[in-house]
């Protein structure tokens, strides 16, 4: 199979810096290794899931007795619809079930426009310039509690919220951060003589739903903008050093004291403007730091409804 760009970028580095070529991944000695699966579900019971893979294979899970779904809200496994997509949380070599996400996205932008209806709220986000723009609905069932920690339906303003999609239509169901009080130019800078000079970073990690549904990436915001290609590119208020696409992360979930080594994959321009917090064990510095595909963020131990955890990264 040829290489990606990301692939290729990834084994010169290796070779010139004489670094072993690891497959990206969790790290094997973090306890019992968490499992992403993802697929379209064929059958459902109390006791089994049967999934059609993104490359075509049917795949018969079983289904932990603790295990607990998600389409929306909190249903029973059992419960879940035919033909929805699923990502799975497994263990025991990803045979065993113990979470499931349903038709689950997020929605991370800047809000352009906002169409108040008699219930229902459309909004048009612009989601950087390597994912276009997206019109989705928050449902009016919804709109209190993402109001509390979105006071700022206005042009210009960032939005991140989870929702599902339903009938081609995507709908915000959950807040996934408090919205930062500035406009998405105006992101605060690093302390001075702070920015850059870690070895290590802490700070906020996040999921995207830009990649592809099996992949293992991260983006990041501080991309050299010669590199990406991208002029929103090399802005954040974390301190974070320039990096390079291909760059290997070491990337931990310190609230679940889980470890992934992960290729930068991705330009994390819009994960930049964050200057938020992430409040999932204690507070976590200001800063999004890296944004993880769903795959990645879910083997981490990350809860994909919650949409973060405090996280510390450093060169793989």
């Amino acid at each position: 199979m040829p290489y990606s760009s990301v692939d290729r970028r990834r084994v010169l580095a290796a070779a010139a810096l004489g670094r072993p070529l690891d497959d990206p991944g969790p790290v094997s000695d973090e306890g019992e290794l968490l499992y992403s699966v993802t697929g379209t579900i064929l059958d459902v019971s109390p006791h089994l899931i049967v999934i059609d893979t993104p490359e075509g294979r049917e795949e018969r899970l079983v289904i932990a007795p603790w295990a607990t779904a998600w389409r929306g809200e909190t249903v029973a496994p059992a419960d879940l619809p035919l033909g929805a997509h699923v990502i799975i949380r497994a263990v025991q070599s990803g045979r065993v079930v113990e979470r499931i996400w349903a038709d689950i996205t997020r929605i991370t932008g800047v809000i352009q426009s906002v169409d108040a209806g008699p219930k229902d709220r459309t909004i048009e986000l612009y989601c950087g310039p390597h994912r276009g723009r997206r019109t989705i609905v928050i449902p009016y069932g919804a709109s209190g509690r993402i109001r509390v920690r979105h006071p700022q339906f206005e042009p210009g303003y960032l939005f991140d919220a989870i929702g599902v999609r339903e009938d081609g239509v995507v709908h915000a169901r959950l807040p996934a951060t408090s919205q930062p009080p500035y406009r998405w130019t105006a992101v605060p800078k690093p302390l001075p003589g702070y920015s850059g000079v870690q070895s290590r970073i802490s700070g906020t990690a996040t999921w995207s739903d830009a990649f592809d549904h099996e992949e293992r990436g991260a983006a990041y915001p501080m991309l050299e903008r010669s590199d990406t290609d991208c002029q929103d590119a090399g802005v954040s208020c974390a301190g974070l050093p320039y990096l390079a696409l291909g760059s290997m992360l070491n990337v931990r979930n310190v609230c679940a004291g889980r470890t992934s080594v992960l290729p930068v994959a991705a330009c994390g321009c819009l994960a930049g403007r964050f200057c938020d917090r992430c409040l999932e064990c204690g507070t976590s510095p200001r800063g999004r730091i890296v944004e993880l595909s769903a795959a990645s963020f879910v083997e981490l131990g990350g809860d994909l409804t919650k949409g973060c955890f405090n996280a510390r990264v450093g060169l793989g």
